[in-house]
């Protein structure tokens, strides 16, 4: 394809993204899932999050349909999932930005923080283990820390066994960036789903075992890792799209 064919190639993507944020929201709910991490650094553990983001697309068949908008600095897909919308969303921005691509696209959909879903690399667990977090601290990492920041997501949720039964305990409230959207009202809890890469034995190597690249043995360890990771992100999403009446 020549240069020309090329530009009109990316004009029809560029429209056809622009029309589906601008047509009405579907019968069922809508859900945004961000996959945080370093552009152009994919491999990394700090960038686990969007290796989720890639198996999500792969499962619900939208692999071949991440289309760059320049709104909100992020490659997007939309899927559907039963009567359900997914704006799946890798950020174009380094990691400690992450957040004003999340804040962007959100209100780009008309979406809370509640509806959005961060899915990132957690320290504190090893690989190969994956949980999903409703709310709670940062706890030092910097992409997570902006998306709270920018969506004044200051709330933390807990969730006991029946969906019906949830409580609600405020946080301490972290300060907004310059530059970021402004508060969303009342502040609300960000479902996240955090995969262990695990912790280096020093603690000054971190940074460098962050950005590192898996080794090969994790390597062998990582598919059955993000496969896990999809079906809880998808079945968390299906029981909250059954209980959330549907929005107008």
């Amino acid at each position: 394809m020549g240069p020309l064919g090329l530009s009109r190639a990316g004009l029809w993507l560029s429209r056809a993204m622009s029309r589906c944020v601008l047509e009405p929201r579907p019968a069922g709910k809508r859900w945004l899932v961000a996959g945080l991490g370093n552009p152009g650094l994919p491999g990394t553990r700090h960038s686990v999050g969007m290796a989720v983001l890639g198996q999500l697309a792969r499962r619900l068949g939208v692999a071949e349909s991440w289309a760059r908008d320049r709104r909100c600095a992020a490659d997007l897909a939309l899927a559907s999932l039963g009567d359900a919308q997914l704006v799946l969303l890798r950020p174009r921005r380094l990691m400690n930005l992450n957040g004003y691509s999340v804040a962007q696209a959100a209100e780009l959909f008309g979406l809370t923080a509640e509806e959005v879903y961060l899915v990132h690399d957690e320290l504190d667990k090893p690989l190969g283990k994956v949980a999903l977090k409703l709310g709670g601290s940062a706890r030092g990492h910097n992409g997570v820390r902006s998306c709270m920041s920018c969506l004044n997501s200051s709330v933390s949720l807990h969730l006991h066994p029946a969906p019906s039964r949830v409580a609600w305990h405020r946080a301490p409230s972290t300060p907004s960036h310059q530059g970021s959207l402004g508060p969303l009202a009342p502040p609300q809890a960000m479902p996240r789903l955090r995969v262990g890469i695990g912790r280096p034995t020093q603690p000054d190597a971190v940074r460098a075992y962050v950005l590192g690249r898996f080794s090969p043995a994790e390597l062998e360890l990582l598919p059955p890792v993000l496969e896990r990771a999809a079906d809880l992100l998808l079945d968390h999403i299906r029981q909250r799209s059954r209980g959330t009446p549907s929005s107008p």
